[in-house]
């Protein structure tokens, strides 16, 4: 995408010219480092946590809202799935092409949709089974403050 944008500057500022598929291009590539992103995240544990609240209970009550908060997350994905592969089966059946890329078409980069909402589904699951064994009391989601207060925790140098 970088390499792709860079070109096209080059081509616009310099030859004076166009390359008329880098926009969409760029567009779809970004969309695509967005929801595998998204599904990385959660593998990952990058994606913010707000457990306050959360961290007041017991570990115990820990791992019954998180159960509850990761089945929550399970169903609202798999409703965007439903809904995603619609959408790219529409397309698909329609035979809709890409606007600047003219061999391309429209239902391949929306894929990413159904495809990653299907990942985040396995993450999702993942941490529920890890939960539901006692092997995590949370979905282990980032926690900033305490990475910052970590951050910032120098010890003092004599």
């Amino acid at each position: 995408m970088t390499v792709v944008n860079f070109a096209n500057v080059f081509v616009r500022y310099v030859l004076k010219s166009n390359l008329p598929w880098a926009l969409e291009f760029t567009v779809i590539s970004f969309a695509w480092i967005i929801f595998l992103g998204a599904a990385w995240g959660i593998k990952s544990g990058a994606h913010i946590g707000v457990d306050t609240v959360l961290n007041l209970f017991s570990d115990k009550n820990k791992r019954i809202i998180s159960t509850f908060a990761a089945i929550l997350c399970i169903t609202y994905c798999i409703f965007i799935l439903i809904g995603s592969y619609n959408y790219v089966h529409k397309i698909y059946s329609v035979g809709i092409l890409s606007q600047d890329i003219k061999w391309l078409p429209q239902w391949v980069p929306r894929m990413v949709m159904p495809v990653s909402y299907g990942l985040m589904i396995y993450r999702f699951t993942e941490a529920l089974w890890k939960i539901l064994k006692g092997q995590k009391v949370n979905l282990g989601l980032a926690n900033e403050a305490k990475d910052a207060i970590e951050t910032f925790n120098i010890p003092n140098k004599k």
